[in-house]
């Protein structure tokens, strides 16, 4: 029997599972036991492919209150690489059922945390506020966000990505946050979403050097695997916390229009009531613009299923910076 120290934690868990599987060791021979100032186990020797949807919901099921988790994503995983790789298309299977039901129970628990700390950020004003300086203008602005730790996203990300557009500018875009590309250039929307939106700004017949360009969230949220960055969607928590410098950047700029690209830009600003495809297209006031809507974030228009789909949700998108345009 091996027994296996961890913080209760999915990485250092995913860590411990790697070694686990590159020395061999069975689920049966494995004893599992939390501890939160356990060492970080040791390297593996080999790395194992498994996919993405167990990993998803491996994350969930880490969160769950349940001490048997770890022996039990462990069986699951072990099962993946030595019988089965499509072992979680079986739903009739009591382990795949069991992940599953962990994976609901910790999506509940992550909430619960989330409206918690909400309503601790929301009551004592914390997250980024205190970062953002009074009457500062837009380049204050932007000096003082590269110095924002007002969630923990600072920790990973490798820079605060404030906006980018003339402080005089009629129309602010606000996305979702920086992608890897953002990231490590600086600048919001100059990735593969970023090559999207250009190509919908000019034939809507908009300047985008015109435009204010911006994020809810200011930095990039992401997960490892293997050598790549994978864009994580942020936390209502998250969004609650940089939402003073989107706020600040709309007080300033004071557009005419203001589009909310996808639905984590539409619930910073619009709330959570907020239906993306019911309410995506209709214009209406709102206290930061006189014409406010919501379209699609570009990234959408990437994850088309296949050319038919991504060609109809482009036109959506065009068709309401359009409506933006003549607003």
């Amino acid at each position: 029997m091996v027994t296996v120290e961890i913080e209760p934690t999915f990485e250092r868990w995913q860590a411990a599972a790697r070694a686990l599987l590159s020395d061999g060791v069975r689920p049966q021979d494995v004893e599992w036991r939390e501890r939160p100032a356990a060492p970080p186990p040791p390297a593996a020797a080999k790395f194992f492919r498994v996919p993405p949807q167990f990993l998803d919901l491996a994350r969930q099921a880490a969160v769950a209150p349940d001490a048997a988790r770890w022996d039990a994503l462990y069986e699951i995983l072990w099962r993946i690489v030595h019988e089965r790789r499509n072992l979680l298309d079986d739903r009739g299977d009591p382990m795949v059922r069991r992940l599953h039901g962990l994976a609901a129970r910790g999506r509940r628990e992550i909430e619960r945390t989330e409206q918690q700390e909400v309503l601790r950020l929301e009551a004592v004003g914390g997250g980024a506020a205190a970062f953002v300086p009074a009457g500062a203008d837009l380049a204050g602005l932007t000096a003082a966000a590269k110095r924002c730790q007002g969630c923990p996203l600072f920790r990973d990300a490798t820079q605060t990505v404030f906006g980018r557009g003339p402080v005089n500018a009629r129309l602010v875009l606000v996305g979702e946050q920086p992608g890897d590309q953002e990231d490590l250039r600086d600048a919001p929307f100059v990735g593969p979403a970023g090559e999207v939106l250009d190509r919908a700004l000019r034939d809507a017949g908009l300047d985008r050097d015109s435009l204010y360009v911006t994020n809810a969230v200011k930095h990039f949220k992401f997960v490892m695997r293997g050598k790549r960055r994978i864009h994580q969607t942020p936390r209502l928590s998250e969004i609650v916390a940089c939402r003073p410098w989107v706020e600040a950047e709309l007080a300033l700029i004071r557009p005419a229009t203001l589009v909310c690209l996808g639905a984590t830009a539409a619930r910073s600003l619009l709330g959570d009531d907020f239906r993306l495809m019911r309410d995506r297209g209709r214009v209406f006031a709102t206290r930061w613009a006189a014409q406010t809507l919501a379209t699609l974030h570009p990234s959408a228009v990437l994850r088309g299923e296949d050319a038919a789909a991504q060609e109809r949700l482009y036109r959506l998108l065009t068709d309401d910076l359009r409506l933006a345009a003549a607003s």
